[in-house]
């Protein structure tokens, strides 16, 4: 494998990851991972739209228009994620049911559209279906890490399976229920940030603005 492949397809892991680094994604990350099994058919879904998308975009894209080429690239993607939502519906129907209108949503994911347009639009098929396998394996290590943490702290299981035998299981764990809250999430991807910022410091972003001290002199009354 060249260096540039594995760039495209190890460097979304964590250098690079959509969640944690470039900060996309994060309405599918508050949707479904209150739990770890939705979690894993998303991530499922979303790393099979970037990648097949991505390859097939890539292998048609000197005949699409300019002026139409996102029209293209979001008719592509959406017959991808129909074919992703009829799987999900016929071999995992109630899991399918929680995710709701979340999986029809992926055609408007900031990760697929972006990898879409800057990537698989000027690389070759091969390239660009690594690079969307590439982000869809970081999109779905973030999303699984938040799920594991908010299925486990807020419920005491994980894929449904009991782990921290809860107060009304008769054991010794009191579920905290701000992690099955919307603003868990938050807390969740930030505490990742700041963990991998903390461990790579090159992903810190230099300030926007800096603070200028004025020194006055001071004058003797």
């Amino acid at each position: 494998m060249t260096p540039e492949a594995k760039a495209s397809l190890f460097g979304p892991l964590i250098k690079e990851n959509p969640i944690t680094f470039q900060i996309l994604g994060l309405c599918s990350a508050l949707a479904v991972t209150t739990s770890m099994m939705p979690a894993l058919l998303m991530s499922l879904a979303v790393t099979g739209v970037l990648a097949f998308g991505g390859a097939v975009i890539s292998a048609i894209r000197r005949h699409i228009p300019d002026n139409v080429r996102i029209v293209v690239q979001l008719t592509i993607i959406a017959s991808l994620v129909i074919v992703a939502d009829q799987i999900l519906k016929a071999y995992a129907f109630e899991t399918s049911r929680q995710l709701s209108v979340f999986v029809s949503l992926i055609v408007t994911n900031c990760i697929v559209l972006a990898r879409v347009e800057t990537f698989a639009m000027k690389n070759n098929v091969a390239a660009s279906f690594l690079d969307g396998l590439g982000n869809g394996l970081g999109y779905s290590l973030a999303l699984m890490t938040i799920a594991a943490i908010r299925e486990l702290l807020g419920a005491g299981s994980l894929f449904g399976f009991p782990v921290l035998p809860t107060l009304a299981d008769g054991g010794w764990y009191y579920p905290n229920g701000l992690m099955l809250l919307p603003p868990g999430v938050y807390f969740i991807v930030g505490f990742l940030i700041w963990g991998i910022r903390s461990w790579r410091v090159e992903q810190v972003e230099q300030p926007e603005f800096r603070i200028r001290h004025v020194h006055r002199a001071q004058t003797g009354s």
